[in-house]
């Protein structure tokens, strides 16, 4: 067994297609199917079911690629240890973030972070929470920015800042003369919310208890498939919404069309947090992302 195989069959079950695979570790096809074929009858286990048109991991197959992982990234960490003086800021670091918080903190967060790691090149991607828990676990992004709560074992959470959500309407909109709403009395007659699916949805309907699901016949919920969509749907005049403070961008459109209110006390809020594998091996690169995510808080807040 060795550490190549193991980095073979972690890609082909990340993959589930050997013609991929094989592309994503730089060898033949032969070369790849002929090694994992020798590590299936060394450990005398079958790890994936093959088909003509499709590659899938046994149940055993899982726990085996999933251990894989471990011991690639600690012999990647082996390999840090072993180069003491080898700079953690020099590597590409990945890092994803959910679809409501990558648009806002990312414009800030890459000038930012080419000023205190310029070796470092930022690889960013914008997802699901579900997708990006998958891809953490499987060694394809070294960091995620999700919303609490967050847990997954074997995986550091750190709390990065609270945000504060607020409603975005219209500047004729009746609640637009109040100085507060509260989250309690909202109704549905005109609320944009973001389809199912997205964690900031669910967050809203649990902050604001008035708000019932889109199923509701009696008070249905117009939904959109982003935060952008909703603020343009807004300033269309076609209702409201709720969006963190990041996300509103009343500035965005011609003076007097859009306002802001604050919710009345408790307010509705989110942690956005970091969250990174226990075993990474580069923590210095991860120290910088979490102090520029914060400087960067500074300048949205």
């Amino acid at each position: 067994m060795t550490l190549t195989e193991l980095k073979y069959i972690v890609t082909l079950a990340q993959e589930q297609h050997f013609g991929r695979a094989a592309d994503r570790c730089y060898v033949s096809q032969p070369t790849l199917s002929v090694a994992v074929k020798k590590l299936e009858d060394e450990l005398g286990v079958l790890l994936f079911e093959r088909s003509k048109n499709a590659v899938r991991v046994t149940d055993m197959g899982e726990q085996i690629v999933r251990q894989a992982q471990r011991v690639l990234e600690e012999s990647e960490r082996i390999r840090e240890l072993a180069s003491a003086g080898k700079d953690q800021l020099r590597s590409p670091l990945r890092v994803g973030a959910i679809y409501t918080i990558g648009p806002y903190l990312f414009p800030h967060l890459v000038p930012q972070l080419q000023q205190a790691a310029p070796q470092m090149p930022l690889y960013i991607e914008e997802n699901y929470t579900a997708v990006l828990r998958r891809k953490l676990r499987n060694g394809e992004l070294d960091a995620i920015i999700v919303a609490l709560p967050f847990t997954e074992p074997d995986v550091v959470t750190l709390p990065l800042y609270d945000e504060v959500f607020v409603m975005l309407l219209p500047s004729k909109h009746p609640l637009a003369q109040e100085q507060e709403v509260k989250a309690d009395q909202l109704k549905c007659s005109d609320m944009l919310l973001l389809g199912e699916g997205h964690c900031f949805r669910d967050q809203v309907l649990q902050a604001c208890p008035s708000l019932k699901q889109a199923s509701d016949p009696q008070q249905a919920i117009t939904e959109g498939s982003s935060l952008e969509t909703l603020r343009h749907m807004v300033a269309s005049g076609f209702g409201v919404t709720i969006l963190p403070q990041s996300a509103a961008g009343e500035g965005l459109y011609a003076p007097g069309l859009l306002c802001t209110r604050p919710f009345s006390s408790p307010q509705p809020m989110r942690t956005v947090a970091l969250a990174w594998r226990a075993s990474f091996p580069r923590p210095k690169a991860i120290d910088v992302l979490r102090d520029t995510i914060k400087q960067c808080n500074i300048r949205l807040s």
